[in-house]
């Protein structure tokens, strides 16, 4: 089952990349060349190619990291506070999180509208179009992907914290240890399993966003100041039926999302052997 799932597309993505595949092969008219690594030089040779990929890795690990210490100071504000406030933020939370992606990024654009958006009557900015412009866009789309994002991290680490004997915590507080000296020492180390798990899923999610930018920046911004390399490999795929880049594209998303989560678990291994 996980060769038919797993296995078997990402050979097919794999033999398309080395092959001469566009709308010509799709529709028979051309026969198939092999072009070995031909798409991935010409690829790499691309420099826009090369501006997409520094724009995700940046973009996508400012998203990473606002999604966990929004998730992880909502995880502690759980505890913190009674059980009908409770409720309903994490009632709340989970509505963001149940938000299918078009949807959210469709009330986002509303609420910053440069017409009709109430962001922009409460902050007094006018008709300032927050899409227009390659940093308020980003941001824009970042804050999106933060609210429908955060709420797996705060479900997930507030589970671990509850899962943490009180009498821990009660024995730090006593000892004078501030919240913050108790998140650092006593309660990530404890919860590093789950914070592994979290964070990798937040790299994996965050590093192949297509819908929002897709949907809030019509496409990858004016000019393709905002594309990410999800949207690049779509536009290549399917905007220009060059199949073959599109499929080169994904495998290099492949290869970079495996590459930092086997360094990522390294590291990790590491800093608990010295522990």
């Amino acid at each position: 089952m996980l060769g038919g799932l797993l296995a078997y597309p990402i050979y097919q993505l794999g033999l398309i990349s080395v092959f001469h595949y566009t709308q010509a092969q799709v529709s028979g008219g051309e026969p198939t060349t092999f072009e070995g690594f031909g798409n991935y030089a010409e690829l790499f040779g691309d420099g826009q190619f090369w501006e997409v990929l520094l724009a995700t890795v940046v973009f996508a690990a400012a998203c990473v990291v606002s999604t966990l210490a929004v998730g992880c100071a909502l995880a502690v504000l759980l505890t913190r506070v009674r059980a009908v406030p409770r409720l309903a933020l994490m009632l709340a939370a989970l509505g963001a999180w149940a938000t299918p992606a078009i949807t959210g990024s469709t009330v986002w654009l509303f609420l910053f509208d440069a017409d009709f958006g109430p962001v922009n009557r409460v902050l007094g900015l006018g008709d300032h179009s927050w899409t227009y412009g390659r940093f308020s866009a980003f941001f824009l789309v970042l804050l999106e992907v933060v609210w429908c994002s955060f709420p797996f991290v705060m479900v997930t680490v507030y589970a671990g914290i509850r899962a943490v004997p009180a009498e821990v915590l009660e024995a730090a507080a006593l000892d004078g240890a501030s919240q913050w000296r108790i998140w650092r020492s006593v309660l990530a180390p404890m919860l590093r399993p789950i914070l592994v798990v979290v964070t990798i899923q937040s790299v994996i999610w965050d590093f192949k966003v297509f819908t929002q930018i897709y949907v809030m920046t019509g496409g990858g911004g004016i000019a393709g100041q905002n594309l990410v390399l999800n949207v690049y490999a779509y536009q290549k795929a399917f905007a220009s039926s060059q199949y073959s880049l599109g499929a080169a594209i994904g495998v290099v998303m492949l290869l970079i999302l495996l590459a930092v989560t086997l360094v990522y678990l390294r590291l990790l291994r590491r800093q608990g052997e010295e522990l």
